[in-house]
């Protein structure tokens, strides 16, 4: 059994895919994927499947965001990237899983539409999925007139913000490779049953809805590589450290983070993990630690709180920990994983994207109470491990189908 997985984002659309090709190898599938060509991508993937750079780097892009004006080109370029890699890692495939940004999924989609192979939509936030329950997030140079606010409403503008956007370059290469033009760009991605990766307990999918979702929980990977030495020698040097670190997330509009993040913990009388990501955060005081890519499942349960962005992954991973939360949402579903801690109770909602050394110092105040900790602790229980395993047999099962 062959199984190709593809995507195209940022760290948090590649590392849910690591846990998934894990467990697909051990009930015997043969695993491909499809990813950007960022070398730390490649290192997580390495020994758990074959895998084939697609388009630009994830992080380069991340730094140049383009104009809104030119997502369409952007689009285009990125979809013709998909047939042009995607076509030869599915060959042979039993089973194709889409992911990653709406243009990609759409581009891996019409490639297995075109070879026969049978394909799953997968999104690892809820927001793109249309519900009466939530709203759409707008598009760069696309905002929702302000005066709607009924949701089915919005979800109609969003899909025709995605036919403006996307339309012409989909249907473009798909002309090119002998496919009919579609003409719901948003329908055809999500296909009639979309996947969504995250846990039922921490993000559960409401009904009544309009589409019939498969909540499978979120695909982690038991990660056993230990913390580095440096690391241990400053955990143990001091009571739990606060962990601050940002992800994926360049920080443009926040030259000062790393600055005001270690004036906020100093001023709770605690030392700082800083971890650099791709916004290169960095220090020199003896009370803080900068460090690169780390074992979040190992490192979380040791710390007295996480600062971070709110990507899906990096907020699942410190629920599951039972750690308290700070969360400075800068993009996309971000700010709705920031609400999911603060309506929770195991965390602080930071108001925006630039943190100051007063915003996080009063954050701190709330995350760090006892209060909170007993939260967080409370809800890590009910926090899912299972996901990638129930993915992945249900991948096989379909996979072995009669059509």
């Amino acid at each position: 059994m062959r199984v190709l997985l593809s995507t195209y984002g940022s760290r948090g659309d590649v590392e849910p895919l690591v846990g998934l090709a894990t467990r697909l190898r051990e009930l015997g599938a043969e695993v491909r994927v499809c990813a950007p060509p960022d070398e730390e991508f490649a290192r997580r993937l390495a020994g758990v499947a074959e895998v084939t750079p697609v388009g630009w780097s994830a992080s380069a892009l991340s730094t140049s965001a383009p104009p809104a004006s030119s997502l369409s080109q952007r689009a285009a370029e990125l979809i013709a990237a998909q047939f042009d890699a995607v076509t030869e890692a599915a060959r042979g495939c039993d089973v194709l899983v889409a992911t990653g940004m709406l243009p990609a999924a759409a581009g891996a989609l019409s490639v297995a539409e075109k070879l026969g192979v049978r394909a799953v939509s997968v999104t690892f936030q809820q927001l793109t999925l249309p519900s009466p329950h939530h709203a759409p997030l707008a598009y760069p140079g696309r905002p929702f007139p302000p005066e709607v606010t009924d949701n089915r409403t919005l979800w109609d503008l969003d899909a025709a913000s995605i036919d403006a956007l996307f339309g012409e370059p989909l249907n473009t290469s798909r002309t090119a490779n002998g496919l009919h033009p579609v003409d719901d760009v948003r329908g055809y991605v999500l296909t009639d049953r979309p996947w969504l990766a995250t846990d039922p307990t921490f993000d559960p999918w409401r009904t009544p809805a309009d589409l019939d979702v498969l909540q499978t929980g979120a695909w982690f990977l038991p990660d056993e590589r230990p913390l580095p030495v440096e690391v241990e020698a400053f955990l143990a040097a001091g009571p739990p450290p606060v962990y601050v670190g940002f992800g994926s997330m360049p920080l443009h509009g926040a030259p000062h983070a790393a600055r005001d993040a270690l004036a906020a913990v100093r001023a709770h009388g605690h030392r700082a993990l800083l971890s650099r990501g791709w916004a290169d955060l960095t220090a020199t005081e003896e009370d803080c630690l900068v460090v690169g890519e780390v074992d979040h499942q190992a490192l979380f349960p040791r710390v007295a709180a996480v600062v971070h962005h709110g990507g899906a992954g990096t907020t699942t991973t410190a629920a599951r920990a039972g750690v308290p939360q700070v969360v400075v949402p800068q993009a996309a579903d971000q700010p709705y994983w920031a609400n999911r801690v603060a309506d929770l109770g195991i965390g602080v909602a930071h108001d925006g994207p630039v943190p100051t050394a007063g915003s996080l110092t009063a954050a701190l105040t709330t995350a760090l109470a006892p209060d909170t900790r007993v939260r967080a602790a409370a809800v890590a229980t009910g926090v899912r491990s299972d996901g990638a395993s129930v993915a992945a047999r249900l991948l096989l099962d379909l996979a072995g189908r009669p059509r």
